[in-house]
């Protein structure tokens, strides 16, 4: 399996910090009356409750799911407690907590994660039962989701690899963006959860993987978009433009990209809250790279963007938001 980032959050879904809160592993608090109807008996375990992770927990209680989370961040189990979410010490105990028809939400960085959660110490394929299913949501290599998705198939276990895309908002509030390769009698049984996940989901094929792949190739242009974004942006400023009209033009223009009017909008303002950690793009843009080259093909740009993030997180940068390759290049082109 790929390696682990040492750069990387901790590993999510072991033991329970010793300061966890004592609630860890009961009951959630009183629902809003408000809210949606349970809906049926149905469970779903979110391993891993980060910035996506926690934004999905949030949107499944929001639409009245039951939801277990298993998380050892401190913050994140309060989060979802106060979401309406129930804890679980282990990826283990989640899965036991599962109905029959239930789905394990894997929601972690990479693929040593996935490989712990899933199939080392305590982790959840020991509990999971034919009929219920993994759904796999981080970025990673192709040849890392098809072994995943091997393993749990040994065990009668349906995976459906679901790389995401767009950013918490987006998955809290429904919009956010799903790969999914997997069977299409898997994805109708569970069309009720992704239909409440994501309004904007795209069956690539039947293949483990495929989703993955797609992910990687999103993700590449995005990361050129991104560093050719704050390139242009401190070229504007080392020729004496103003930034924000500068971006006005370019958002209206030819040059306009998602990600670089959210991520240079966010630099102009000094705004530099992590949302996407450096390390993020940087894992992403090297396994795609790294993808292209298992397939024979290497383009002009890709392995220069994934060069880029690689001196950024070098230059102390690893846990800044993205944006910050606006400030990085700036200070490196003096």
């Amino acid at each position: 399996m790929t390696g682990g980032d040492p750069h990387a959050p901790p590993l999510r879904g072991s033991l329970p910090p010793k300061e966890a809160d004592p609630a860890w592993g009961g009951p959630a608090p009183d629902r809003d009356p408000h809210s949606p109807a349970l809906r049926g008996s149905m469970r779903v375990a979110v391993i891993g409750a980060g910035n996506m992770g926690g934004a999905m927990v949030e949107r499944l209680c929001a639409q009245g799911w039951p939801v277990v989370v298993c998380d050892i961040d401190l913050q994140r189990q309060q989060q979802a407690l106060a979401a309406g979410a129930e804890l679980a010490y282990t990826p283990e105990t989640a899965a036991r907590s599962l109905s029959a028809d239930g789905v394990l939400i894997v929601c972690v960085v990479d693929a040593a994660q996935s490989q712990a959660v899933l199939f080392g110490p305590q982790g959840a394929a020991a509990a999971l039962q034919p009929g219920q299913a993994v759904l796999l949501c981080p970025t990673i290599a192709p040849e890392d989701t098809e072994l995943l998705a091997a393993g749990l198939a040994e065990r009668g276990i349906g995976c459906i690899d679901a790389p995401m895309s767009g950013g918490p908002a987006r998955a809290r509030d429904g919009s956010m963006s799903l790969m999914l390769a997997a069977p299409q009698a898997l994805l109708a049984r569970h069309a009720d959860l992704l239909q409440a996940l994501s309004s904007r989901r795209f069956v690539i094929s039947e293949r483990a993987g495929d989703g993955a792949r797609t992910k990687l190739v999103n993700n590449l242009l995005a990361g050129i978009n991104l560093v050719g974004a704050a390139e242009v942006m401190a070229l504007a400023e080392r020729l004496g433009l103003n930034l924000s009209t500068t971006l006005d033009v370019i958002e209206q223009s030819s040059g306009q990209s998602w990600i670089g009017s959210d991520r240079m909008r966010r630099a102009i303002a000094g705004d530099f809250e992590p949302r996407a950690h450096v390390t993020l793009l940087e894992k992403d843009t090297r396994l795609a790279v790294q993808a292209a080259q298992a397939a024979g093909f290497e383009g002009p740009l890709g392995a220069r963007a994934a060069g880029a993030f690689a001196q950024a997180h070098a230059a102390g940068l690893a846990d800044r938001d993205d944006a910050v390759l606006l400030l990085w290049l700036r200070e490196s082109r003096r």
